[in-house]
């Protein structure tokens, strides 16, 4: 394939003809239809423009966005036509931001952070430990057999001094807020984002399919991917 803005260029001239001695195909894209690039191609992509946005309609400034735009075009053209899907895209991006959305799971970012996790029985101290320690900000609330029951986060237990009138007897149980927001450790890191989102949390809870505690996973888990 020659680009090329007005296709008579000396070096064009040169190279077409060594082109089509070995049989090539060529494809040529300019913005002069009647040009030697033109006349000589197998297929000719026109881009001709009715004016250069340089000042002395001289360099190619507008026409050059034309051959991108039809470069694009042409790339999403033969995407379409080859079947190129997401899973492609990630395959061959797997560096870039674009392909990690495709690829990047929760299992990959959750298993790095501390496991914060208390029983209903336990006390306030051993709670505000628990949030401390992990430095997520919330501990999970789980059964003897690692079952989700909850969470703590240190919003309830801001909450609950505000309203509490003595803290002796205070245990994990009676602060726990149930059903939490969840994701499973499968679960795309890009969805998981969105659950953040829409729900303006912070944390997730991470759980596999019989509902037992993972882990938690955090916004700035997924921020330092630069998936947002």
């Amino acid at each position: 394939m020659l680009i090329s803005k007005s296709g008579e260029s000396p070096e064009i001239k040169v190279l077409i003809p060594l082109i089509k001695n070995f049989g090539n195909i060529l494809v040529g894209m300019a913005g002069n239809s009647n040009s030697y690039l033109a006349l000589q191609s197998t297929y000719f992509l026109n881009t001709t423009v009715s004016k250069e946005a340089c000042p002395n309609n001289l360099a190619p400034t507008s026409s050059t966005t034309a051959q991108m735009v039809m470069g694009d075009a042409l790339a999403v053209c033969l995407m379409e036509k080859a079947g190129f899907n997401g899973q492609d895209f990630a395959k061959f991006h797997p560096g870039g931001n674009l392909g990690k959305r495709l690829y990047l799971r929760v299992k990959d970012l959750y298993t790095f952070n501390a496991k914060p996790v208390v029983l209903p029985s336990a006390s306030l101290k051993e709670v505000i430990v628990q949030i401390t320690k992990g430095r997520l900000g919330a501990t999970a609330v789980v059964t003897a057999k690692g079952q989700m029951i909850g969470v703590i986060t240190d919003g309830d237990l801001r909450r609950m001094l505000e309203s509490a009138e003595s803290l002796v007897n205070i245990k994990a149980e009676n602060i726990v807020t149930k059903n939490p927001k969840t994701v499973l450790s499968d679960e795309l890191a890009v969805n998981a984002l969105e659950i953040l989102r829409s729900n303006d949390i912070s944390q997730l809870i991470v759980i596999n399919k019989q509902n037992q505690y993972l882990g938690m996973l955090h916004l700035h888990d997924i921020v330092k991917e630069g998936i947002v």
